[in-house]
């Protein structure tokens, strides 16, 4: 219908209100990257808190007599001082410790948690190693101190008492561990833990007798 003098026509919109302003398309691009980095950053710093939160729940489980050998047996080996062991250092690092790992598990180790070492000096060709941190070896540790089989432990302790590898822990050596814990027990009282514990009348506790003290 056409429009008359009483009944003006509707002004377009962009007349009423003037042209609405233009986005560039660059901007919407800029604001999803940064969105997008906001996102990873905050993904990144949920992981790290969820795995200190972690960490920290593990190294509770110690007690502190095995928090203090991890932290021995690192800075024993961490020959030169610097923080950080290489393949070398590790290995005997956890040997000391008790797990006697193949060359495979201890590198498989240091490509999961390691990082590579930085140049002494950027103008002469380096060749980076993986080390790993006192951080990450704790962790490492920790774990695989918790994932143990508890006969392992006990045997491990079997072993310091069994001097020469004889598969029994007799008199002699009930003495000379008593020496070395600095223990004034009398002969009576390590003959009557012999004699307590001695099931078979050898005069010795074997590793199955000495599984069965420790477990019960």
């Amino acid at each position: 219908m056409a429009s008359s003098a009483a009944h003006p026509a509707f002004p377009s919109r962009s007349n009423a209100f003037g042209k609405l302003p233009e986005r560039p398309m660059a901007t919407f691009g800029t604001s999803t990257n940064q969105q997008r980095g906001d996102l990873q950053r905050a993904e990144r710093e949920r992981e790290r808190i969820e795995r200190e939160n972690r960490e920290r729940e593990e190294q509770n489980q110690l007690s502190e007599e095995q928090k203090e050998e991890i932290k021995e047996a690192f800075h024993l080996f961490d020959l030169d001082k610097d923080l950080k062991i290489d393949y070398h250092e590790l290995k005997v690092a956890m040997k000391a410790l008790g797990f006697d790992l193949p060359k495979a598990e201890i590198l498989s180790i240091l490509q999961t948690h390691g990082a590579p070492s930085e140049p002494p000096n950027p103008n002469v060709p380096h060749h980076p190693r993986l080390l790993l941190s006192f951080r990450d070896f704790q962790s490492v540790m920790t774990q695989r101190i918790l994932a143990r089989d508890p006969r392992e432990e006990i045997l491990r302790a079997f072993e310091l008492f069994d001097e020469g590898g004889k598969g029994k822990i007799n008199l002699n050596d009930l003495r000379r561990v008593a020496r070395e814990l600095g223990e004034g027990l009398e002969e009576e009282e390590l003959t009557a833990m012999i004699e307590e514990f001695d099931m078979d009348s050898d005069g010795a506790i074997n590793r199955e007798e000495f599984l069965e003290i420790c477990m019960q």
